[in-house]
């Protein structure tokens, strides 16, 4: 039975995914297995073996902590606990934004950057009455 880390790994694993714009199929082929399996690993149906997320992290061109990036610790650690807005990062349409972002050149990115930090509810207005 798979618990809540199975099911945070699997998110990761298909973000990351989704992110790079690969199919599960062209990652399950890129470390010798079904895409079936993948589905599986992404719905956290199985768990991921320490081998096999050693495999996915270097197909997907990331440390094998990007996993675990984002759990939230227990209670009495010395840490803060972490916190991600997971559903948002797992959404289409944000992957979507984040890839046609890094398309463009450093100086429309920097552009970009500012509009969306102008239009954040709570700055003050430009255009005076």
């Amino acid at each position: 039975m798979t618990g809540e880390i199975d099911l945070h790994v699997g998110k990761r694993l298909r973000r990351r995914r989704r992110l790079l714009g690969l199919t599960q199929q062209q990652l399950a082929e890129s470390v010798g297995i079904r895409f079936q399996q993948i589905q599986k690993y992404e719905c956290g149906a199985n768990r991921v073996s320490a081998s096999r997320l050693f495999e996915l992290a270097e197909s997907l061109d990331v440390p094998v902590q990007y996993f675990y990036e984002g759990l939230s610790r227990r209670e009495g650690a010395d840490e803060p606990e972490a916190v991600l807005a997971a559903d948002i990062l797992s959404q289409k349409e944000t992957m979507d934004l984040i890839r046609a972002y890094y398309r463009l050149g450093e100086r429309p990115r920097k552009r970009l950057l500012e509009l969306a930090k102008s239009l954040e509810p709570g700055e003050p207005a430009n255009d005076a009455a």
